[in-house]
C-alpha cells in the first residue's frame, strides 16, 4: 500500500542528515515523494494551541503494514521517533515528534465491520476511523452501537482508547478502555501483534490508556448493544453541592436491574445572566428559559446542573417513559421550577457537541488555544475541591463547559495502564476553555497559570487526583503520577514493547535510546 509524505527540510544549504536519508529511504519503501513545503502543516500542532512542534515528516499510512513499517524505518535510525496521530485533538503536544516522524492515522482504510461471536455483537473498527462515523454506520447498518463515548465524537477510536475514554454512560459501562476485547497493535519493534485478555494479554492491557508508549492502536473490537432511538436530556439545577453531589452518587450506584438514566453528568455554571458562563447556557430549547426568580438566595456565586438522559425505543409507551423519569427524578433535590427536557434521536444526541463546535467555529474560539485542564479527583476530596476551586478560583467560569461528575472505580480494569484515585467514587473535573484569543480574551499564558495554581492547591492539601490526559516536565512527576508500583509496571512494559523509545515522544516520559546509524540494517 502507498504511505504519503510531507517532509519538512532544513534550508537548501544545509548538509544531508542521516534523519533526512532515513526519510529518503522511507519514501521509496513505501513509494512516496517527499514534499518540501513552507507550512509546518497539521503534524506542528494540536488542538490546545499551546505548542508548536515542528516534525521531519508527515506519513499517510493505509495498513498495518505501513505503520510497522514506518515504526522499523525509525529504528534503524540513530535518533527518529514516532507520533501517532489521531484528529489532532490533544492539547500539550501529545501527538507530536519533534524531528521526528508523525503519522496521519485518519488516512487508514476504513474499517467498519461487525463481528459475532457467540451470538454476541462486536465491530471491528481501523484505529484512526472516527467515533463519529462509528456511530452512524452502526446505527443505520446494524441498528447497534457502542456502549461507552466520549461527550465529543469527532475524536478517533485510536486516541481515545490510548487515555481512557469517559462519558456519562462510564458509570454504568466503565470507560471505552473497558469496552473493547481485541486490538491490533504496531509495537515499537515494528512487530504487528494481536491482543486481547487471552492473546498477548500484557501489551492488551498495556496499550489500553497506555498514552501511546507502547503500541500504535490499528484496529479495535468494540462491543455493541442495541441501539434506542430516542433520548429524554433533562437537566436539573442545584444551588448547594451538597446535595449536587450527594444526588448524582446516588444515581450512579444504582443496581443493575433498578431504574436508573441511561447517562449521569454534571457541570458548574456561573450564578449570573453572563452569556458565556451563566444562566442562559442551561436550556435545552431556544424556547425555554431560565427564571433566575427560583434560585434562592443563600446561593453562592457558583450553581450546579445535573444532566440525565433516558434511553427509549419507538415501541415504549409514553407513560412508561413519563413514569421512570418522574420515579427517579421525584427522589432528587433539585431546585423545583429550574427543570429543562427535551426528547430527540439517539445519534443526534450524542452528536449534540457537534453544534457547540460548529457555533465555536463561527465565534472563532475553536481555532484559539485550549489551555484545559482534566482532573479525576477523589470523593473524600470534591466538597473542598468546589469551596476553594469552583466557587473561588473559578467563581466567573471558564468561557467554557466546566464538568464535575461521578464515577466508580469498579469499573476501571486495573490492569490498564491508565491510572485513577484510590476512593471507590472518583469525580472527572474537565475545565473546557473555549476563551476567544487576545486581545478580545485573556492570555493562554494566564490560564495556564490558574491552571498550575489549581493543581498546586490539590498538591498542598494532599489531594487525592489523577490528572486525565496527564502532561509532566520531569521523570519525578511522572513517577508521583503513577505511584511506585505502577510506575515500575509502566516502565517494563516499555522496555518489553518499545525498548528504544520510538514511540509517542511529545508526551516527554522517556528519551529516544541512541542506536548506531544503519540506513539497511
Amino acid at each position: 500500500m502507498i504511505a504519503c509524505a510531507e517532509h519538512f527540510l532544513p534550508g537548501n544549504d544545509a548538509e544531508p542528515k542521516p534523519d533526512d536519508d532515513v526519510v529518503s529511504s522511507l519514501s521509496k519503501t513505501l513509494g512516496v515523494q517527499a514534499i518540501t513545503t513552507d507550512d509546518l502543516g497539521i503534524a506542528s500542532k494540536d488542538f490546545g494551541g499551546l505548542k508548536f512542534v515542528k516534525p521531519l515528516a508527515l506519513v499517510r499510512p493505509y495498513t498495518a503494514d505501513d505503520v510497522a513499517r514506518v515504526v522499523r524505518a525509525a529504528a534503524r535510525s540513530p535518533t527518529l521517533t514516532v507520533a501517532a496521530r489521531g484528529n489532532g485533538h490533544s492539547i500539550n503536544g501529545q501527538a507530536m515528534a519533534e524531528h521526528g516522524l508523525v503519522l496521519d492515522m485518519r488516512s487508514m482504510d476504513e474499517l467498519v465491520q461487525l463481528v459475532r461471536i457467540n451470538g454476541a455483537p462486536y465491530v471491528d473498527v481501523s484505529g484512526g476511523a472516527l467515533w463519529e462515523d462509528v456511530l452512524k454506520r452502526c446505527v443505520s447498518e446494524f441498528g447497534l452501537a457502542p456502549r461507552s463515548w466520549t461527550d465529543y465524537l469527532s475524536l478517533t477510536v485510536g486516541g481515545t482508547l490510548s487515555y481512557a475514554g469517559v462519558s456519562g454512560q462510564a458509570f454504568r459501562y466503565g470507560p471505552q478502555t473497558s469496552n473493547v476485547t481485541e486490538l491490533e497493535v504496531v509495537t515499537g519493534k515494528g512487530e504487528t501483534i494481536v491482543c486481547s485478555k487471552t492473546q498477548s494479554p500484557e501489551l492488551f492491557f498495556a496499550v489500553l490508556g497506555g498514552l501511546g508508549q507502547f503500541g500504535i492502536i490499528t484496529r479495535a473490537r468494540i462491543v455493541l448493544q442495541e441501539a434506542p432511538h430516542t433520548v429524554r436530556w433533562i437537566r436539573v439545577v442545584y444551588s448547594e453541592f451538597e446535595e449536587f453531589s450527594s444526588d448524582a452518587e446516588w444515581l450512579v450506584r444504582r443496581e443493575e436491574g433498578e431504574s436508573c438514566f441511561d447517562y449521569v453528568e454534571g457541570f458548574v455554571f456561573v450564578n449570573s445572566d453572563d452569556p458565556s458562563n451563566g444562566w442562559p447556557t442551561l436550556p435545552l430549547d431556544p424556547q425555554q428559559v431560565f427564571d433566575p426568580i427560583h434560585i434562592p438566595p443563600s446561593a453562592g456565586p457558583v450553581l450546579y446542573c445535573l444532566e440525565l438522559a433516558l434511553h427509549y425505543r419507538h415501541s415504549d409507551h409514553p407513560s412508561r417513559v413519563d413514569a421512570v423519569v418522574d420515579g427517579l427524578l421525584g427522589r432528587l433535590r433539585f431546585i423545583k421550577g429550574l427543570k429543562f427536557q427535551v426528547d430527540m434521536g439517539y445519534t443526534e444526541f450524542l452528536l449534540r457537541v457537534k453544534r457547540d463546535e460548529e457555533h465555536a467555529k463561527i465565534n472563532g474560539v475553536w481555532d484559539a488555544p485550549h489551555p484545559w485542564l482534566n482532573l479525576f479527583v477523589s470523593k473524600s476530596n470534591i466538597a473542598e475541591f468546589d469551596s476553594e476551586v469552583f466557587k473561588k478560583i473559578l467563581k466567573d467560569g471558564v468561557n467554557g463547559p466546566i464538568l464535575v461528575y461521578p464515577l466508580l472505580r469498579n469499573k476501571w480494569d486495573s490492569r490498564q495502564s491508565v491510572v485513577v484515585p484510590e476512593s471507590d467514587i472518583f469525580y472527572i473535573v474537565a475545565l473546557l476553555r473555549f476563551s476567544p484569543a487576545p486581545p478580545k480574551g485573556p492570555s493562554p499564558q494566564l490560564l495556564v497559570e490558574q491552571n498550575r495554581q489549581i493543581l498546586q492547591l490539590c498538591l498542598a492539601k494532599a489531594f487525592d487526583f489523577k490528572l486525565y490526559f496527564p502532561h509532566y516536565h520531569s521523570r519525578q512527576d511522572w513517577i508521583n503520577h503513577f505511584g511506585n508500583h505502577q510506575w515500575s509496571r509502566f516502565v517494563e512494559r516499555k522496555t518489553a514493547f518499545d525498548p528504544m523509545a520510538i514511540l509517542a515522544p511529545g508526551q516527554k516520559i522517556f528519551s529516544r535510546v541512541p542506536q548506531p546509524y544503519s540506513l539497511t540494517q
